[in-house]
C-alpha cells in the first residue's frame, strides 16, 4: 500500500494550521494512509485530526544533526511503503529523513541548502510571506507564484469526543454542567505576544460580577505558570491549569469550552481548529497572517503606527499595541459568546 509521510513543524500552531494540507492530499487519494513524523510535544495535536493514520513521534534532540540516528530512522522508514513526503520544517536536517529512506517524492519550501534532498521545491515570498494556512495547502500542489487565499480553503479540524471532554473535566474537577471560559495568556514567541496579566485579571472580575456561574480557567504550558499566577493573586478562585494539564487533555479541555480568550498561540489556534468562540488578542503580530476559523470569533488588533513588528520583546519599550487593548474591549464580544 502506497503511503504519505508528513514531517511535522516544531509549533503546535503550526501544526493545527498545516491540517487544510492533509485534507487536500486526503481528498485526492484517500487510498493513502497518512502518517505524521512530530516531535513529542506537538504529537497530540496530530492524533486528535481524523486524515492521521499513524503519529510517529521523532527520538531526535531538538536542533540536534544526529546524522547516524535520522539513518537508522530513515531505514526503518524506507520499510513503510512511502511514495510521498511533505517535509513542513524548513531545516536541512528534515529534509535529510525522507531522502535517506529513499521516498520518491520529496515536496517542501527552499529552506537552508535543500536542492537535491527535495525534488519537489516550493518558494515563499519574504517580502509578502503567504497566511499560514495557505503556506502549507500551497504544497498539495504543483509550484506556483500565487496560492488560494485561506477562504478558499479547508478550515483547520481537529475531533475530540464527548466522551474524552466529559473525562477531562471531572478529572480537573470542572463541571460540564456549568460554563466554562478558558484564558490562554503566554505565548512561546516571547513577551510581546502577551496580553498584561492585569488586564486578564479585570477581565475574569467583569465575568464575575455579571455571570458568578462561569468557571474561569487558565491555560498553558509550565513555562506560562508565573504569569498565570499573576492573574490568581488578582482573582482567587479563577483555576490555575498551566504546567498542570498534558496536551492531549488541554485540547480535551479547549473543546469543552463556552469561549477562550487566548493571546496569538498554539493554544489560539487549537481553539479555532475545535470552532470554539474566541476572543483573540494580536499586537505584534498580523491577525491576517494566522487568524482563528471559528463561526464565532473576533481579533482585536489596534493596528499602531508600529505593529505587527513581529519582534519576541517590544523593540520599542512601550508595549501599546497589547497595553492598549482594554478589558472592556475584550469583554464586549465574550459577553455575546457566553451569553
Amino acid at each position: 500500500m502506497r503511503r504519505t509521510l508528513i514531517i511535522s513543524p516544531n509549533w503546535i500552531g503550526d501544526a493545527v494550521m498545516a491540517q487544510p494540507l492533509l485534507r487536500l492530499l486526503r481528498d485526492r487519494h484517500p487510498e493513502y494512509p497518512i502518517d505524521v513524523l512530530a516531535p513529542a510535544w506537538v504529537a497530540p495535536v496530530w492524533r486528535a485530526m481524523r486524515e492521521v493514520d499513524s503519529v510517529l513521534e521523532a527520538p531526535f534532540r531538538h536542533g540536534a544533526l544526529q546524522l547516524r540516528e535520522r539513518r537508522e530512522y530513515a531505514a526503518m522508514l524506507a520499510g513503510r511503503g512511502y511514495s510521498e513526503a511533505y517535509v513542513l520544517p524548513n531545516t536541512l536536517k528534515f529534509a535529510l529523513i525522507p531522502w535517506l529512506a529513499g521516498i520518491p517524492k520529496r515536496v517542501g519550501y527552499k529552506g537552508e541548502m535543500r536542492y537535491g534532498l527535495l525534488n519537489v521545491i516550493h518558494h515563499d515570498n519574504r517580502d509578502k510571506p503567504r497566511p499560514m494556512v495557505s503556506f502549507y495547502a500551497a504544497l498539495a500542489n504543483p509550484p506556483a507564484r500565487d496560492v488560494p487565499p485561506p477562504s478558499a480553503l479547508p478550515k483547520p479540524a481537529l475531533y475530540v469526543s464527548e466522551e474524552r471532554m466529559a473525562e477531562v473535566a471531572l478529572h480537573l474537577g470542572l463541571s460540564m454542567k456549568l460554563p466554562l471560559v478558558l484564558f490562554a495568556p503566554g505565548a512561546e514567541f516571547g513577551s510581546a505576544k502577551r496580553w498584561p496579566t492585569s488586564h486578564f485579571a479585570e477581565l475574569a472580575k467583569a465575568i464575575r460580577s455579571e455571570r458568578s456561574d462561569v468557571q474561569i480557567a487558565l491555560m498553558g504550558s509550565a513555562k506560562d505558570k508565573e504569569v498565570c499566577e499573576e492573574i490568581v493573586a488578582l482573582v482567587p478562585g479563577v483555576r490555575n491549569l498551566a504546567g498542570v494539564t498534558k496536551l492531549d487533555e488541554a485540547v480535551a479541555l479547549i473543546a469543552a469550552a463556552n469561549a477562550v480568550v487566548s493571546n496569538d498561540s498554539g493554544l489560539l489556534h487549537i481553539a479555532s481548529a475545535l470552532n470554539r468562540p474566541i476572543v483573540a488578542i494580536y499586537g505584534p503580530t498580523d491577525p491576517l497572517h494566522a487568524p482563528p476559523f471559528s463561526d464565532v470569533a473576533k481579533s482585536i488588533f489596534l493596528g499602531i503606527e508600529c505593529s505587527p513588528c513581529r519582534e519576541r520583546e517590544c523593540p520599542l519599550d512601550h508595549h501599546r499595541c497589547m497595553k492598549d487593548i482594554s478589558a472592556e474591549m475584550v469583554w464586549q464580544p465574550l459577553r455575546e459568546m457566553i451569553r
